[in-house]
């Protein structure tokens, strides 16, 4: 199709913007919602830098979908932003795992398209992680070998990497606990999730998911065939 230059260099200038920025109010992009051309245009560049382009009510996002988008964030940006001095990629895979147990407890072990509870407090989530490297613990070291060769996936290292984090008296340290604790691991996840603005703490030690991860997850999360493997094998136990 050809496109007028002015519709080109509009598009240009709004998809700039939010590269730059990852996301910006949709006031600050009315002619995306307006101009079909331009519209067009500004996905056809998020689409070549392995993104997407998503509205959730008065906001508008740029999502990679691929880790060669350059707007994907290094694991060691994230240790650097997130993570203690000392922390390694193993950390940003435990984390990535209790995510998505996580948003499991809101899509019923992601057997739904919708969220099935409105929040979740932090215990929940704990005990939910529990349950899920419990499930882990339980299967043939030998099998789970197999596993993580079909799925390259270090799943023996992220079961030790957790049961090694402190579990004694848990309910007692609350939010406040040591660096070595499970409970303040998932603290530093929740922290990077609110960052992301995938998740808002709305007191009493209770999280929602946003609107951003609901459309994410109904339209991308589950369908990425790796990530589906991922989910399959983390609540077959269910």
């Amino acid at each position: 199709m050809n496109y007028k230059n002015e519709v080109v260099v509009e598009a240009y200038k709004l998809y700039s913007k939010l590269a730059s920025l990852g996301n910006c109010p949709l006031g600050e992009m009315r002619s995306y919602t307006r101009d079909e051309q331009i519209e067009e245009l500004v996905n056809q560049f998020a689409m070549h830098d392995h993104a997407t382009i998503i509205v959730v009510g008065e906001q508008i996002y740029l999502v990679p979908i691929a880790s060669s988008s350059p707007f994907h964030m290094s694991n060691e940006t994230i240790k650097k932003l997130y993570l203690p001095n000392n922390a390694t990629n193993l950390d940003i895979y435990l984390m990535y795992v209790t995510t998505l147990i996580l948003l499991g407890e809101f899509y019923n072990s992601y057997q739904s398209k919708e969220p099935t509870r409105a929040f979740i407090n932090m215990e929940e989530w704990l005990e939910a992680v529990n349950t899920r490297m419990d499930s882990l613990g339980a299967i043939d070291k030998e099998k789970l070998q197999k596993i993580e060769e079909e799925q390259e996936y270090n799943w023996q290292r992220i079961l030790e990497k957790w049961m090694a984090l402190d579990d004694v008296k848990e309910k007692a340290k609350k939010l406040a606990g040591v660096t070595t604790s499970r409970v303040s691991f998932l603290n530093m996840t929740k922290h990077f999730l609110e960052k992301q603005d995938m998740i808002r703490d709305i007191g009493n030690s209770e999280i929602e998911i946003t609107e951003k991860t609901k459309v994410i997850i109904q339209r991308y999360y589950m369908d990425y065939e790796h990530n589906r493997g991922l989910l399959d094998f983390i609540y077959q136990f269910s």
